[in-house]
């Protein structure tokens, strides 16, 4: 149950963040495992004391299973800048890879990948890593779906569309990672047409609701 137990405490943390009702529903979606397996999962967790469901039917993270959750988004967010910035791995392939390494990375690597990394305030996908000690400044983020045309930084990726790969592959084709600037053409049915600076793009509707973007000042 151990990575298990990390996986799924992870992944309500992360539903948190994105302000998504944490349903077991979502996590069904999330994870892609079956209802009953959920079920009995959150049942266990809630027997260790990690999470409680309430009224509503959510589930709340405790105050030992937020500590949990919050190291291994941390870990998983350092791994992924220690992949991207270091190794030098594809963007759209770090996510995955991160999975695999979150789990094995402990305080003391922890401790030295905040060094090497200069204490990163972000993942690649533009995601905070908590308890990094960096104040970082406000910005206005606006979901890529909801953009006024003009130019625009793109900020964040949310999770959700880190487990999509061909979305991942298109966004990175697209030069469209956090940090890259692009011009929105317009709001179509069937998506937002884009200059980039790999040319002209379309993001199909489902990707540009889970990408966010800070308009630039004309």
């Amino acid at each position: 149950m151990h990575d298990t137990t990390e996986e799924y405490l992870e992944t309500i943390l992360e539903l948190e963040e994105e302000g998504t009702r944490t349903l077991r529903a979502r996590l069904v979606e999330r994870l892609g495992v079956s209802a009953p397996a959920v079920s009995e999962t959150v049942n266990r967790l809630s027997e260790a004391g990690f999470t409680e469901l309430r009224e509503d039917h959510t589930i709340r993270l405790t105050p030992k299973g937020r500590r949990l959750a919050t190291t291994i988004v941390r870990r998983h967010r350092l791994a992924e800048r220690l992949l991207v910035d270091v190794i030098g791995l594809e963007w759209e392939k770090v996510h995955r890879e991160a999975d695999r390494w979150e789990h094995a990375i402990s305080a003391d690597v922890e401790e030295k990948l905040v060094e090497l990394l200069g204490d990163p305030m972000t993942c690649p996908h533009g995601n905070p890593i908590p308890g990094t000690k960096r104040k970082a400044e406000p910005v206005v983020l606006v979901r890529l779906l909801d953009s006024e045309p003009g130019r625009v930084t793109v900020t964040r990726i949310s999770e959700k569309l880190e487990l999509d790969d061909e979305s991942l592959r298109l966004v990175a084709k697209a030069r469209l990672i956090p940090g890259a600037t692009a011009t929105v053409v317009e709001q179509r049915k069937d998506g937002v047409r884009m200059k980039t600076p790999a040319g002209e793009h379309m993001i199909p509707i489902p990707v540009a609701e889970q990408m966010f973007v800070t308009p630039n000042a004309a």
